[in-house]
């Protein structure tokens, strides 16, 4: 087994001896199966409108409807649950005085970063892909164009394993779980209203940068249906930056 797995495996062991990972995952697909329900309930009555005006079956579009309100919806959902998640990834380890074990153990640095970053990335993959049967039940039901879909949940999959690796970033920051959680949900959301700050600065370089800066925009272009490699490389390059300085900052703590 590699050092990368070996890490996997007791962080996953850890998660699922502890009531933190059903408690997020049973709030998280709670909160999105009423999201989703509330969207279909709007569209339905939405349909019943269209059918009283225009007197014949109405054509109602869900991806419009239900798919996109959701997808957004489900953005804020994420920063609210994900620093929940990762808080406990090296504050724990700091807190229960294992750091110092794991730090001279015969495993690289980038084992262990990215093998934390890793096990908490599947918990989230397997949590979004429960999500997957609310589409595949309405499937059954109406059709729709499944691209948009698609997109939206590869824009869930990369803006949660940029959340996450914020999340590693912060826990690697203290040994205060609840400090940590309140680091990552700071600077999400301070990466978050760069947007605003750049639809205040209008069409100008430095608000064009500044806006770019921000994964809402990016994330609403999946949304939305288009992949651009612009967004991809956003989304690839925060994650890495985010790993590379909990990288530095676990490095550093080696040294003290």
């Amino acid at each position: 087994m590699t050092p990368v797995k070996a890490i996997i495996a007791k962080e996953l062991r850890s998660y699922f001896v502890s009531p933190v990972v059903y408690v997020v995952g049973a709030v998280f697909l709670l909160i999105f199966g009423v999201l989703s329900y509330l969207a279909v309930v709007n569209a339905g009555n939405q349909a019943i409108r269209f059918m009283q005006i225009q007197g014949a079956t109405a054509q109602i579009n869900l991806n419009e409807l239900v798919f996109r309100p959701t997808f957004y919806s489900t953005a804020i959902v994420l920063l609210l649950t994900l620093p929940i998640l990762t808080m406990r990834l090296f504050a724990e380890e700091r807190k229960l005085r294992t750091f110092e074990l794991l730090m001279t153990a015969p495993i690289g640095i980038n084992d262990i970063v990215v093998g934390k970053f890793l096990s908490v990335y599947l918990i989230f993959l397997g949590l979004l892909g429960l999500t997957g049967l609310v589409p595949l039940t309405l499937s059954v039901f109406s059709d729709f164009d499944w691209n948009p879909v698609l997109t939206g949940y590869l824009g869930l999959a990369l803006m949660g394993a940029l959340f996450l690796a914020t999340g590693v970033l912060a826990s690697a920051l203290t040994e205060n779980q609840i400090v940590a959680a309140f680091l990552s949900f700071g600077l999400l959301i301070l990466i978050w209203l760069l947007g605003a700050l750049g639809s205040i600065l209008g069409d100008t370089p430095a608000g064009n940068v500044i806006s770019y800066l921000s994964f809402i925009e990016h994330y609403d272009h999946l949304v939305r249906g288009l992949v651009d490699t612009k967004d991809l490389v956003y989304y690839l390059s925060g994650i890495v930056l985010m790993l590379f300085l909990a990288h530095r900052v676990v490095e550093s703590a080696r040294w003290k």
